[in-house]
C-alpha cells in the first residue's frame, strides 16, 4: 500500500468521528463511499468546469436537445455535470447546504445519477440534514484534492478498499464480498493473460474484458493496466455486473473517472438477470462470493435449467447453498466460440467446487462437461489466509476453449502454496501475501509448467503435475453380494412387529404377537419352506393375513446369516443383501470386471457387480496428487522424550515439596 492511498483513508475515516451517536458504526460507509465519491468527481471535472457549462449554454441557444454526447465530449470523459456550482461553492452556503448538494448532484449526466441512486445519496442527506451534521461532514471533503493529479486511480482504488474493509469489519460483513486482495489480483491476471502475451501487443488488438462479479472493479482494472502494458495502444474494453449497489456505484464511478464506458458496468443478479445477455468477451475473470446461496433465484435458474444449453446451466445444478459453479457456467456462456477466437478464463474457487457432489451429482455433471470439452487448462491451489474474510484454502481455476497444440488434451494442476510472506500486520483473516518477487516465480513456472511436469531436473518440478481430463473421470459401481436368510422368532422380532406400521390398524395385533410368542425359543430355520410351514400352522386362527401384514412378519423374522439359505428371485438368480451392499471408485479407463478379479474377488468370492447402477463422475483431488507421506516417529524416539518429560515433571515436583 503506497503513503498516498493509506494517508487518505485515514483521512476520510476520520469523518466517522463526526458521525458518531447520530450514526450506527456499521452505517459509516454509507455516508463516506459516496461523500467521496462526489468529491472525486467534482475534482476530476474542475479542469472543463467552465467549457461545459459555455457549451451547454451554446447549444440552449441553439435549441439542440439530445445534448449528452456533446457535453461529454466537453468534459473530457464520460460524464459532466451542468450545475453552476462546484462541491466547494455547494458546502461553502452553510444555511442551504443539503438543498445545494441534492441540486448540484442532481445536475450531474443520467450515468452518475445512477451511482448515487444506488448509494441511497439523496436519503443520507435527508438524514444528515435532521441531526444537523450535513455541513461538517461535507465541509470536511471539501479540504481534500482528490483529482487525478494528486491521487492516482491506482492509489484511489486502493483507498476506496481500505475503506469498505474497515466498514466491513466493524459491521461483521465480509470484505471478500467487495473486492479481492490486490497480488492475488496480479497474480490471477498474469496467469490468465500471459500466454497471450506476443499477441496482446499486436498493433490495434481490441480485448473485452468481463466480470460477473466486478465488486469495485479491482479485476477489470489489472486486466486493463497488465495489457496496456504490453501494448499502450491497446483497446481494453471492461464489462462487469456486480449485486451490491455500494460497490456497483465504487465501480461504475472508477470507470468513468478513466474515460471508460461506465454504461458496461451493470447492477443486479448474475444469476437471475444477465445484463450482459447476448454479449461475448475474450478474457473472463471473478472472484465470487465462496459458498454463496442460490435459494432467492431458485425458480428462475431452474427454469432457465430446463432449456438446456440454449441456457447458460444445462450442464447441470449445483446444491442449493452453493452457487460457485453457477457462477463458472456462466462464464462459459459467455465465452467466444473457438471459431470466433475463443476465449480464456480465471476464477476463484474455494475446494469444494474440487470435489464436492456424489457422481452424476449436478457438480460431477458440470465438471465432467468442462473437461470431456477440454476446456479446463489449469488448476493453480494458493496458500491459506490470503484473503480478508477467511483463511481457508483457496484455488484459481483456468479455462480456455482455444488451447494450442500443447496443452490439449492436458490439465495442468500448480502448487503454489508454499508461495508467500507473512505480514507484519494481519487483516482480517488475511495474514499472508503473495510478495512480487514469488509472483514472478509463479507466472514464469506457469508457462514452462508442461516442461516442469515431465523434466525431474527442473528445480520446481514436485510443484507441477498434468493429467488427461479423463484421468479425473470414475465409475461408481454398486458391488452386490447374495442375500442369505435363516428364520426364527425371536425377543427383538417381537418388538420390531409391535411397533410395524402394517399392524398399526390390524385389528388381529394382539393375537398375532401372542401366536408368534409361541414359536420363541424354538431352534432357527434354515430353509424358508420348512419356516412357512411352521408359520402357518401357528397362525391358522388368524385366517389369511392381508399382505402388507404378511410382509411384515417376514420382515422381522428373517435373519442375515452367512450360513443361510441363499434367496433367489422367480428366475433363479441370487438376491443381493441390502445390508452387504458396498461401492468402490474405479478409473474411468480401467475395466471394470478386471478391478473386480483384481481388487474385490479375492476377499469375497460371492460378490457381483450391479451394472445397471453404475455411475459416471468427475472429481479433481487436487492434494491427494502432491500428498507427501511422512513417516511417524520411531517408538524409541517417542519413548525417550516421554522418559525426559517425566524426569522434568519429577524435578519440578520435587522443588514444590520442598
Amino acid at each position: 500500500m503506497s503513503t498516498t492511498h493509506t494517508n487518505l483513508a485515514a483521512f476520510i475515516w476520520s469523518v466517522a468521528d463526526l458521525l458518531r451517536g447520530d450514526y450506527k458504526q456499521s452505517e459509516y460507509g454509507k455516508v463516506i463511499l459516496p461523500f467521496t465519491v462526489l468529491r472525486r468527481l467534482d475534482c476530476v471535472l474542475a479542469p472543463t468546469k467552465d467549457a461545459v457549462l459555455a457549451r451547454r449554454a451554446e447549444l440552449v441557444t441553439k435549441g439542440v436537445e439530445n445534448t449528452d454526447r456533446l457535453l461529454k465530449r466537453a468534459a473530457k470523459v464520460d460524464f459532466y455535470n451542468t450545475s453552476k456550482l462546484t462541491f466547494g461553492a455547494a458546502v461553502r452556503d452553510q444555511d442551504n447546504v443539503t438543498s445545494n448538494l441534492k441540486a448540484y448532484v442532481g445536475a450531474f449526466s443520467q450515468n452518475v445519477e445512477d451511482i448515487f441512486e444506488a448509494f441511497d445519496f439523496y436519503g443520507q442527506l435527508q438524514r444528515l440534514d435532521g441531526a444537523g451534521l450535513t455541513y461538517q461532514v461535507a465541509s470536511k471533503f471539501t479540504e481534500i484534492d482528490l483529482s487525478p493529479e494528486r491521487v492516482s486511480n491506482h492509489d484511489m482504488g486502493y483507498a476506496f478498499e481500505e475503506l469498505i474493509r474497515k466498514f466491513s469489519e466493524i459491521s461483521n460483513e465480509t470484505a471478500g464480498e467487495h473486492f479481492t486482495p490486490r497480488e492475488v489480483i496480479r497474480l490471477m491476471v498474469n496467469l490468465l493473460l500471459a500466454p497471450d502475451e506476443a499477441e496482446l501487443t499486436t498493433p490495434g488488438v481490441v480485448r473485452r474484458v468481463f466480470d460477473p462479479a466486478c465488486g469495485t472493479g479491482g479485476m477489470l482494472t489489472a486486466a486493463e493496466e497488465f495489457i496496456q502494458e504490453h501494448n499502450p495502444h491497446a483497446r481494453v474494453f471492461p464489462f462487469g455486473q456486480e449485486l451490491n449497489a455500494e460497490s456497483y456505484a465504487i465501480c461504475k464511478s472508477d470507470m468513468m473517472i478513466k474515460g471508460e464506458n461506465s454504461e458496461n458496468i451493470k447492477l443486479g443478479n448474475s444469476f437471475s438477470h444477465d445484463k450482459h445477455y447476448g454479449e461475448k468477451f475474450h478474457y473472463l475473470l471473478a472472484n465470487p462470493p465462496f459458498g454463496v446461496e442460490w435459494k432467492k433465484v431458485k425458480s428462475e435458474i431452474e427454469n432457465e435449467a430446463k432449456i438446456g444449453f440454449a441456457g447458460r446451466f444445462g450442464a447441470g445444478l449445483p446444491r442449493i447453498n452453493d452457487g460457485s459453479l453457477l457462477f463458472l457456467q456462466h462464464m462459459i456462456h459467455h465465452m467466444k466460440k473457438p471459431e470466433d477466437g475463443g476465449s480464456r478464463l480465471a476464477i476463484v474457487f474455494n475446494g469444494s467446487p474440487l470435489f464436492t457432489g456424489a457422481a452424476e451429482s449436478g457438480e460431477s455433471k458440470i465438471r465432467q462437461w468442462i473437461l470431456e470439452n477440454d476446456w479446463l487448462e489449469a488448476i493453480v491451489a494458493l496458500p491459506d489466509q490470503l484473503f480478508y474474510n477467511t483463511g481457508i484454502s483457496t484455488y484459481f481455476w483456468i479455462l480456455s476453449n482455444r488451447k494450442d497444440a500443447a496443452h490439449k488434451g492436458k490439465v495442468i494442476l500448480l502448487d503454489a502454496r508454499e508461495h508467500w510472506s507473512k505480514m507484519r500486520k494481519s487483516l482480517g483473516d488475511k495474514r499472508k501475501y503473495v510478495p512480487e518477487a514469488e509472483i514472478a516465480t509463479l507466472t514464469r513456472l506457469y508457462g514452462e509448467a508442461l516442461t516442469a511436469a515431465t523434466d525431474e531436473s527442473h528445480p520446481m518440478h514436485e510443484k507441477v503435475k498434468v493429467f488427461a481430463p479423463r484421468d479425473f473421470g470414475y465409475h461408481r459401481i454398486t458391488v452386490e453380494r447374495p442375500l442369505k436368510l435363516r428364520f426364527e422368532v425371536t425377543e427383538d422380532a417381537l418388538v420390531e412387529l409391535e411397533v410395524a406400521k402394517p399392524l398399526a390398524k390390524y385389528s388381529e395385533r394382539d393375537k398375532l404377537l401372542d401366536l408368534l410368542r409361541g414359536l420363541l425359543g424354538r431352534p432357527a430355520a434354515f430353509r424358508k419352506v420348512e419356516f412357512a410351514r411352521t408359520l402357518k400352522e401357528t397362525l391358522v386362527p388368524l385366517g389369511k393375513l392381508s399382505a402388507p401384514v404378511d410382509k411384515a412378519v417376514w420382515s422381522t423374522v428373517s435373519v442375515s446369516d452367512p450360513e443361510g439359505e441363499l434367496q433367489t428371485d422367480r428366475h433363479g438368480d441370487s438376491l443381493p443383501d441390502p445390508d452387504l451392499r458396498d461401492y468402490e471408485i474405479v478409473p474411468l479407463d480401467q475395466d471394470i470386471d478386471e478391478y473386480m478379479r483384481r481388487e474385490v474377488l479375492p476377499h469375497v468370492p460371492d460378490a457381483w457387480v450391479d451394472h445397471s447402477k453404475t455411475k459416471v463422475g468427475y472429481e479433481i483431488p487436487f492434494t491427494r496428487h502432491f500428498y507427501k507421506y511422512v513417516p511417524p516417529r520411531p517408538l524409541e524416539e517417542i519413548d525417550a522424550e516421554l522418559k525426559d518429560l517425566e524426569a522434568q515433571i519429577q524435578r519440578l515436583l520435587t522443588e514444590v515439596t520442598e
